[in-house]
């Protein structure tokens, strides 16, 4: 016998739209306060910020501004408020053309390596997706702008993971994509009001089961409560000399929000202490803990001090707001129409809710989607679309005892339904923030890193680049010295300038 699951009445129309609406400002202005936050520890250790700062606990700039992550974030949100659910790779590579490629480059030259890859080879005249195939595809460049993705498809997280993956088909490549997919499913399960174990439960549930992305977010809130310094150790690769890896930062970010049960102050200040890609780190769990409380739960002083971008990075995207833009994404998914369902158009889009069939497969329909947990979209995407498996885990866990049965929770803005009742268990998901997973990597949570790191055959090294830089900055292209100096840059792979 299914037990009896006791949800909350489910809130008005306008009540319900209201709290959607609070939820994308949460979202997209606690991504931008966590990259200001983040931005002056970028590449540091956490002995270095306590030397320099003791434990960052607001913004020690005078200035707090967002970098490239607030900037490229806006961005994508803005492409996607045009073209919603039937967005595609040729759309999206059209608006790196319009937007950066075919423009003159702010002071940080497209900002980071994963960005500067795809500009040479779009400016070479390479189309997505070979326009992702660089040295740095493996980048959490993707990550950092995919909370929009989320904030449009509240509720849907298959459908979030569906939409990245088509954004990141023309800059990012295998783990490149599967952090976007994380990020953007979390933000969208956040966003109906799902706990934090329901968010990483769905966060996990687009992406490969045996990625390495997958393996270091399960390291990470396995041992989230146990606080940051576990945190870090668990997926932290010791000696490499690059922040930006998209498996590290996402569960770095996911394991502060784990961490912090969704508190947002906590979220982004243990992300922040963490150091590495710190201001992507903190801008993501930033999105995740906003979309989980709304706008209210931002300290005032911090999401005050958040004005219009300055175009550091994309000047074409100065004066723009990131709560301009989460009115947009609003404003565009209260367009989508239907009992429930989301009417997707395009390659890869599922035209209707498909049922869970198998361990929380989905079985989405049209062109390029696919049967398994893992449907391939673009260059080397997992997007599960349709019912997806995340809707598995959360319907299992609010008592359907048959996942074979389940099916996407009825979400769409004209529905007012289920904006939180399909996303609130009677008992945490299979995935708890207390009992360590399992895990094939040789470095276990546990354990020291050896440098270099041992890392298996099934959790391969990224491409190292054929002239390393001395310094220990990570992967940003920054204007501060030479840390962070491209291998684009002079005598790295000058023939593609």
């Amino acid at each position: 016998m299914s037990p009896i699951v006791c949800t909350p009445p489910a809130p008005a129309p306008d009540e319900r739209a209201r709290e959607l609406h609070d939820r994308a400002r949460g979202a997209l202005l606690g991504l931008a306060v966590g990259d200001a936050l983040g931005a002056p520890a970028e590449n540091m250790k956490p002995s270095e910020i306590r030397a320099r700062w003791g434990r960052i606990t607001g913004y020690v700039t005078d200035r707090p501004a967002g970098t490239d992550d607030t900037e490229y974030a806006i961005f994508s949100g803005l492409l996607l408020a045009r073209h919603g659910s039937a967005l595609t790779p040729a759309h999206v590579e059209a608006a790196w053309h319009e937007w950066i490629a075919d423009r003159a480059e702010g002071p940080f030259k497209g900002a980071g390596f994963s960005e500067r890859g795809t500009l040479e080879n779009l400016r070479r005249g390479l189309a997505a997706p070979i326009s992702a195939q660089h040295r740095h595809a493996w980048s959490d460049g993707l990550a950092m702008r995919a909370a929009p993705f989320g904030v449009f498809a509240a509720g849907r997280p298959a459908e979030a993971a569906r939409l990245v993956a088509v954004d990141g088909s023309v800059s990012h490549e295998g783990e490149g994509i599967y952090g976007g997919q994380a990020v953007a499913a979390g933000v969208a399960a956040a966003m109906a009001g799902a706990p934090p174990t329901a968010v990483v439960a769905a966060a996990l549930a687009v992406i490969p089961d045996d990625s390495w992305t997958a393996r270091s977010l399960r390291r990470a809130v396995s041992v989230a409560h146990r606080g940051e310094r576990a945190v870090r150790s668990a997926v932290v690769i010791g000696g490499y000399p690059w922040t930006d890896l998209a498996p590290e930062a996402v569960a770095l970010a996911f394991g502060a929000y784990a961490a912090a049960d969704g508190d947002f102050r906590d979220a982004v200040l243990t992300a922040v202490n963490m150091g590495r890609d710190a201001d992507t780190t903190a801008a993501v769990a930033g999105a995740l803990a906003g979309a989980t409380l709304g706008e209210t739960a931002i300290p005032r002083e911090w999401g005050a001090a958040i004005g219009p971008v300055r175009g550091s990075c994309l000047p074409s995207m100065a004066g723009h707001h990131v709560l301009e833009v989460a009115e947009l994404l609003t404003a565009a998914a209260g367009a989508v129409t239907g009992a429930g369902a989301a009417a997707a158009t395009g390659a890869g889009a599922a035209t209707r809710p498909a049922a869970v069939t198998g361990a929380g497969a989905a079985a989405a329909t049209g062109a390029g989607a696919a049967t398994g947990p893992a449907a391939v979209t673009g260059a080397g995407a997992a997007a599960a679309t349709g019912a997806g498996a995340a809707a598995a885990v959360v319907a299992a866990a609010a008592g359907q005892t048959d996942p074979r049965t389940a099916t996407t929770p009825a979400f769409a803005p004209s529905d007012p339904r289920s904006i939180t009742s399909a996303f609130v268990p009677s008992e945490p998901p299979a995935l708890t923030l207390t009992e360590p997973q399992p895990t094939t990597s040789a470095l276990l949570p546990t354990e020291p890193h050896p440098e270099p790191p041992v890392l298996t055959p099934s959790e391969p090294h990224p491409p190292t680049p054929a002239c390393l830089p001395t310094e220990s900055g990570g992967g940003r292209a920054r204007s501060r010295g030479s840390r962070g100096r491209s291998p684009l840059g002079a005598g790295c792979g000058e023939g593609v300038r």
